[in-house]
């Protein structure tokens, strides 16, 4: 869906602009005329055609016009000029059923096929406004087009099917644009660097923990000032099969004392095997009655990847760790990942992408187009309360869908695992 309107199929295809300035030096071969100039004429010049209507010389009323045996266009003139309703093909030979002015098409029904584009045109016949657009596979676009491809904001539907909302550009989805508002639901991460600064060591003030400022890693459309509640709080607990947060007891119970909402997360090495990695999260983590579920942070760079064996046993580890903390919480983990790992190698994981839910860091204004729980917003952002910079996230969802999501997880089992 995704993509420009493609078609093999091409036709010869001339404006009338030039058919008209021909005509000028036409012969009629048969014609009807009459007292005041009009009547029915067939004119010829070189491969061009014209049998019709004409006023004082000039094509006028209904006619056709024809390149050697395909027809430009059959339909309303007005002085030499389309005008009204008419259909006509383009230059790659789409059939087009619509409204002219002034020798212009300004809207109508674009056919190919079974692909169907209805709406606004630009000069040179391509889908340039907004329009509506059904594939052949089912797939339904409705929204701004700019020189046939979708544009500005507009809605899908794709095959699948799956609705997608938001800003296309040259035919790619950008996701939805992001207003960054005190309705939204904010919440941070953190670990050992937001205590450990410079080899100082700082306190988190829990009492006066409010979100100050989004970072400048990314535009952002932000309505009002940044002076947002936290909703919930991530905190690192593990790395690889033997590294600790040496703060993580403190600040979960510190953070559950204060009333926040609270998960824990593990950081995914390369170098230890994923069972041991699972065993050491499970053994030095909290996951209580109404924690949100556990997650699993995969930063690898390519090289890092490639050094491990490449994707394929990348994605054997993950499955591993995913499998064995599920098991054993009662909880589906969420995977941490980042836009550039969806791009380059989540594709080649659809079990992957399809059975779990995205924590996504981009530091982008659109909303990622991927089964969203989280998205990290910026790395560089300020959090009242704490000592430095502080990664900020926002929840996939308003108060309504937040208070839905902590419902179940209160459902879930106690693990001080």
């Amino acid at each position: 869906m995704e993509r420009k309107i493609n078609h093999p199929k091409r036709y010869l295809w001339l404006s009338a602009l030039l058919a008209m300035a021909l005509f000028a030096a036409c012969h009629f071969e048969n014609s009807t005329l009459n007292r005041d100039g009009t009547g029915q004429v067939l004119q010829r010049k070189g491969n061009i055609c014209y049998q019709g209507a004409v006023l004082h010389g000039r094509s006028h009323g209904y006619g056709v016009l024809w390149l050697k045996d395909s027809m430009v266009y059959a339909g309303q003139w007005k002085n030499g000029k389309r005008q009204g309703m008419g259909t006509a093909f383009d230059a790659k030979g789409r059939k087009i059923t619509g409204r002219w002015n002034a020798d212009t098409l300004v809207s109508g029904r674009r056919e190919d096929g079974k692909d169907v584009y209805v709406g606004s045109f630009n000069r040179k016949m391509m889908a340039w406004g907004h329009g509506e657009y059904t594939g052949n596979d089912g797939s339904y676009y409705e929204g701004r087009w700019e020189n046939d491809a979708q544009t500005g904001k507009g809605f899908a539907l794709t095959a699948h099917p799956k609705v997608k909302v938001g800003e296309w550009k040259a035919g790619q989805y950008l996701g939805e644009r992001l207003t960054y508002t005190t309705e939204r639901i904010y919440g941070i991460d953190i670990s050992k660097y937001q205590h450990i600064i410079k080899k100082r060591v700082y306190p988190i003030k829990w009492n006066q923990l409010r979100i100050t400022h989004l970072g400048t890693a990314s535009r952002k459309a932000i309505h009002g000032q940044v002076n947002y509640p936290i909703s919930f709080i991530y905190i690192k607990s593990t790395e690889g099969k033997s590294l600790l947060n040496p703060f993580y007891k403190a600040d979960y119970k510190q953070a559950r004392a204060h009333g926040f909402s609270v998960g824990t997360y593990h950081f995914f090495s390369i170098y230890s095997p994923a069972a041991a990695q699972a065993a050491h999260f499970l053994r030095h983590s909290h996951i209580s009655k109404g924690d949100f579920p556990p997650v699993l942070d995969v930063e690898p760079s390519p090289q890092q990847i490639a050094k491990m064996g490449g994707p394929e046993v990348l994605f054997k580890a993950v499955r591993t760790w995913l499998t064995i903390v599920e098991q054993r919480t009662g909880r589906r983990p969420i995977l941490y990942i980042s836009q550039q790992f969806v791009n380059r190698y989540l594709p080649l994981a659809p079990d992957i992408k399809r059975d779990y839910d995205i924590w996504i860091a981009r530091y982008g204004e659109y909303k990622p187009d991927v089964h969203l729980v989280y998205w990290q917003l910026c790395p560089d952002g300020r959090v009242q309360g704490i000592q430095g910079e502080v990664d900020i996230n926002v929840f996939n969802g308003y108060k309504e869908v937040f208070e839905e999501f902590k419902a179940k997880l209160q459902m879930g089992t106690s693990c001080n695992v």
